[in-house]
């Protein structure tokens, strides 16, 4: 009878763990969101050259969370990636130089992408995060 009830309260406390955990967007999956950062350089108002840039920033925030949850920079060719997510939603963002008469804080604004991932081992790329500088 000892055994019963132990193993009763056992599985119910098993059950309790599993059912009351929610599973949030973050790393700790296995999917995948790429894409390539495209630069346009300007000289004031003129565009004088574009192409796929290294070293910039791509940040990611996780689910519904106020501020980013990681940083990356684009590789030499520009691509980026972000390994190892779960399900969820999740908004990749980075910087870019705001031309004259574009209304900006600070000299910059963000360029943002929108992104869930609904399956597991899903590789989704979002494409050009297309941004500004200016020379």
């Amino acid at each position: 009878m000892k055994k019963i009830i132990a193993f009763s309260f056992f599985s119910f406390f098993i059950f309790i763990s599993f059912s009351s955990c929610k599973k949030t967007a973050g790393v700790g999956g296995t999917s995948t969101i790429k894409g390539k950062i495209f630069v346009t350089e300007y000289n004031v108002f003129t565009p004088i050259d574009s192409f796929y840039s290294g070293k910039v920033s791509v940040y990611i925030i996780y689910g519904d969370n106020e501020y980013f949850g990681d940083k990356i920079e684009s590789s030499y060719d520009g691509t980026f990636e972000f390994p190892y997510l779960k399900k969820g939603n999740y908004t990749l963002f980075a910087y870019s130089d705001c031309l004259l008469g574009t209304e900006c804080n600070g000299g910059k604004k963000i360029v943002v992408k929108e992104v869930e991932i609904t399956a597991n081992k899903q590789s989704i790329d979002v494409g050009n995060l297309r941004i500004e500088v200016i020379q």
